[in-house]
């Protein structure tokens, strides 16, 4: 019995050494460079460029085994991981690929072959469909794939099929086409026809070959694509089952979860949780929760190798769900009330790294990623159940409210199953049909606040449509270009059009580089030319968009058009770009050189006015690191390196000691190589130097300064977290970064002069700076040094301030002393010039120990406030004099209020030119009440 390891390389090396196809890596579940998809959802989804004809492949048949998550999205097994013994979050899809060269006869022989001869499937439990078409969107029935098919299979095993099951769509958008799905019949008659497509485990399908031929469009349009395309998918676990159930006559009972992709796993799960075995039942809690737990640290843990983190948006909340998911099923079914889930990781990398060796780079990042999410969500797990308790007691007639449920649900992550069981507990319901009405509508806002930025798929369209030639860029050595072009231009509304040239100047957004601007001038002779503005450059394949507009008179769109044009890229903006590029390499060998050896570039922005750069570290960095790391960036400039580029292998490139390359990005054939200090022929020449370390070598095709010194001068403003050990770090270079340290430098110098000023003075000048260090842009090393200055100016006044209380207090109790012994009435109004709220507080006690039979009111005012305190005893209480009437009559007079108990109260005012008026009037309504 092959395991499941000797059945993924059989499927790989049957379709390399017998069928001519090379074996291409998996990409990462990540698609950090397709922001149409959540995940890598199949096989077919690096090659996507191939079949929009936008990129030229380097082969034109492949196989490999993909990494594929299904969770969020269009394609989504997340609800039915564990129910059953087939679906699953995370699964590897086996398949072959034809660009353009084979079609479905050879996809067909071929599938027969492996699955008949190579892994002796019973022939007479294979079942084939084909699409039977639909005349809604004028697509005739594959009778093609049917014909073929005859040759192996009787009529009555050969299936047409709906748009539903047999034409595959990537996504909204994308290539598609008609697909023909393998299904097997494990029924002990083989007589399971009907169930195909029936969603019955014992017929299900294998494989699927798809004939992609079409693109689906922004606007729903199916169009033919430059070419025919071969992409087939076979699901890994199933074939396991599958070949495991062959010499146990076909079992239906043996399904993905009873084969060692999983067992493996299983063990683990039993040795970290305490639980009994698992026995492969599918009405048994237990047993479903071994198998969401298989199948979640299987998800989460190549997520979060590939680059992903659980968090709050986007994929990221997709995997905080699935994590959280497992969370609970040991919470609530295993009865695991500790962090548990993390401890999967290593048994999971255990078992798979020798297939995907990415997971031996960092599992034990993906273990405190895990571990942190898991502690938070036990936390949330018991404020839960209080939010749910409080659902409970709001709820009528016995039944949770949609509000509530969906509340506990989006905002605290309270999975809505959990609250129907604790509702069941209680004999209670929960308002499910309102939830899912809740669900849709937050869908749906979603959707439409992420349907914007469709100018991409507009460009993609036109490639595909007009079969444009590539562009040749131009703009590394030079930023201007003139020349005979064939011009192309499009309206892509918004007054905004496109313009293709043969060749370009113009830096194309790629890499995190924002697109160039300036202009193209279109010369006609006896005419004016056409003046086009660029205001941004765009790049699909290898063609590139300018974006903008014409000034004035403009070339009617259409067919291609010769001119002599005349294209000059904005050069003070490319000059800044440019030094944003080279130093955010520079800062890249330095946090790598002082911070975290080991950190992986997790995305990056450079344009003309920051450069901002997200790389992977689970902590803050502190002002010494943040320092350190300008120092060594700001040495590099200061040494003016020569800046290197030049072309190599792939293979050559990263056989260089170490360069860095973006993880998960996919890089062609030949690599640009950009190296600063070293030639990139030298560099070449001895690839395993050590000394190389110690450089900033990396794959890029951007553009970058010729020495670094033209940088100038580089600054760090910020840095924060971006998600679960991703830290971003925003700086500056050129003539922002010296703008910014000039006036750090003159904030620091006014800082220091202050520690001479007035103390009368000084807290005004104090909340000055602090208020320039807010609305100023700094050097974060800076912005520490004000921080700790301010604190040690305001320290300084509240010393004195202290000091001055005190002095108050003291003289407002001897002035305190002279009124109790001079007032001789039973009601005492005073005011005790320079005291403060503390200092009448402390007089009003003196005053009643010696006059504790006296009612008193006493004031106090400063230059632009007053502060009224009054205290009157219970005998005057009971004759209609109370405290906080008062006081609230004092008050108005001086424009403020207040206010409190009948013996004990306090006011302010505002316009103490008023405090004598004020006073009189507290008399006369003491007299009245008395």
């Amino acid at each position: 019995m092959p395991t499941s390891s000797d059945i993924r390389n059989q499927f790989i090396q049957f379709f390399v050494d017998k069928h001519q196809h090379a074996f291409v890596p998996s990409s990462p579940v990540v698609p950090h460079n397709d922001p149409t998809l959540l995940f890598a959802n199949a096989g077919m989804n690096q090659f996507k460029p191939y079949f929009l004809g936008a990129e030229k492949p380097e082969h034109t048949r492949v196989a490999n085994t993909q990494k594929c998550i299904r969770a969020g999205g269009k394609h989504n097994d997340l609800e039915d991981v564990g129910k059953d013994t087939y679906h699953h979050t995370f699964f590897e899809m086996l398949g072959n690929w034809s660009f353009g060269d084979y079609f479905k006869k050879e996809a067909i022989d071929w599938a027969w072959e492996l699955l008949v001869k190579v892994w002796k499937l019973d022939p007479e439990r294979l079942h084939a469909t084909y699409f039977e078409g639909d005349a809604s969107e004028g697509l005739e029935p594959d009778l093609e794939a049917k014909k073929l098919w005859e040759q192996y299979l009787p009529a009555e095993r050969i299936h047409p099929g709906n748009k539903k099951d047999n034409f595959w769509e990537m996504g909204d958008t994308g290539p598609c086409g008609p697909c023909s799905e393998i299904h097997i019949d494990r029924t002990s008659s083989k007589n399971g026809g009907s169930l195909v497509n029936a969603g019955d485990a014992r017929v299900m399908e294998i494989w699927n070959l798809v004939f992609i031929q079409f693109n689906r469009n922004q606007d729903g349009r199916l169009t033919p694509l430059p070419a025919k395309h071969v992409d087939t998918g076979m699901g890994f676990e199933r074939i396991c089952a599958v070949i495991e159930s062959r010499d146990k006559n076909y079992d239906p009972a043996i399904g993905n979860y009873d084969t060692d992709v999983f067992l493996p796993l299983f063990d683990a799960i039993q040795k970290v949780t305490g639980a009994r075995a698992y026995s492969g039942k599918l009405d048994d809690e237990i047993d479903t929760a071994y198998r969401v737990l298989g199948d979640h640290i299987r998800t989460l843990t190549f997520a979060l190798t590939d680059g992903a983190t659980p968090g709050n948006e986007g994929r990221s909340y997709v995997l905080r769900r699935i994590l959280r998911r497992a969370v609970r099923y040991g919470w609530q079914t295993l009865n695991v009330k500790e962090p548990f889930f993390y401890k999967l990781v290593r048994p999971l990398v255990d078992h798979m790294a020798d297939a995907f060796p990415e997971l031996k780079k960092h599992p034990e990042h993906v273990e405190a990623v895990i571990k942190e999410e898991e502690e938070s969500f036990i936390r949330t797990i018991d404020r839960g159940i209080t939010l749910f308790e409080q659902a409970a007691s709001r709820a009528t007639n016995k039944t949770i409210s949609a509000d509530d449920a969906f509340t506990l649900y989006d905002t605290f992550g309270f999975p809505l199953d959990l609250t129907q069981l604790m509702a069941e507990e209680r004999g209670m319901a929960v308002d499910t049909a309102g939830f899912d009405k809740l669900m849709n509508e937050a869908r749906e806002r979603s959707r439409a606040s992420s349907a914007g930025g469709d100018a991409k798929a507009q460009l993609t369209e036109i490639i595909q449509r007009d079969a444009l030639p590539d562009t040749q860029f131009v703009g590394y050595d030079s930023l201007d270009w003139s020349g005979q072009t064939a011009v192309r231009v499009y309206d892509l509304g918004g007054d905004v059009q496109a313009l293709v040239t043969d060749a370009t100047p113009f830096y194309a957004e790629q890499g995190g580089q924002v697109g160039d601007t300036g202009t193209i001038t279109l010369n006609i002779p006896t005419t004016p030319p056409y003046v086009f503005h660029v205001i941004d450059t765009q790049k699909i394949g290898a063609v590139y968009f300018h974006l903008g507009q014409f000034n004035g008179n403009a070339p009617t769109p259409g067919s291609p058009i010769q001119y002599n044009a005349d294209m000059h890229v904005d050069p003070a903006r490319r000059e800044k770009i440019m030094a944003n590029h080279t130093t955010t390499h520079v800062m890249n060998r330095a946090l790598r050189k002082l911070v975290n050896d080991r950190a992986d570039q997790k995305g990056s922005l450079v344009d003309a006015d920051k450069l901002r750069f997200d790389f992977s570290h689970s902590a803050a960095i502190g002002p010494e690191q943040a320092a350190a790391v300008e120092q060594m960036v700001n040495a590099d400039i200061d040494a003016d390196l020569p800046v290197h580029a030049g072309q190599a292998s792939q293979k050559d490139a990263l056989n260089i000691h170490g360069l860095r390359a973006v993880f998960g990005e996919k890089y062609p054939p030949v690599v640009r190589v950009v190296a600063i200090g070293e030639t990139v022929e030298d560099l070449l020449k001895t690839p395993d130097n050590a000394a190389w370390a110690e450089r900033s070598i990396e794959l890029c095709g951007g553009t970058h300064l010729p020495s670094t010194g033209r940088a100038k001068r580089f600054a760090i403003v910020s840095e924060e977290a971006v998600g679960k050990g991703v830290r971003r770090i925003t700086a500056l270079t050129h003539d922002a970064a010296q703008a910014a340290v000039q006036v750090g430098e003159q904030l620091l110098q006014r800082a220091a002069g202050l520690s001479e000023a007035p103390l009368h003075e000084l807290e005004t000048h104090v909340s000055a700076l602090s208020q320039a260090m807010e609305t100023e842009t700094l050097p974060l090393a800076v912005k520490h040094q004000l921080r700790g200055a301010v604190a040690e100016l305001t320290d300084r006044i509240k010393a004195h301030q202290k000091a001055a209380g005190a002095k108050q207090a003291e003289a407002a109790v001897e002035q305190a002393r002279e009124l109790a012994d001079a007032a001789d009435g039973e009601v005492i109004v005073a005011e005790l010039p320079g005291a403060d709220g503390n200092a009448l507080r402390a007089a009003m006690d003196v005053i009643r120990k010696k006059r504790p039979d006296a009612a008193m009111l006493l004031a106090a005012a400063s230059d632009d406030k007053v502060a009224l305190l009054a205290a009157v005893p219970q005998p005057m209480i009971a004759r209609g004099l109370k405290a906080g009437d008062w006081v609230k009559a004092a008050a108005q007079v001086v424009g403020g209020g207040g206010g409190g108990r009948p013996d004990m109260a306090q006011a302010g005012g505002k316009d103490p030119a008023k405090l004598p008026e004020a006073l009189e009037v507290a008399r006369t309504f003491a007299a009245e009440k008395i």
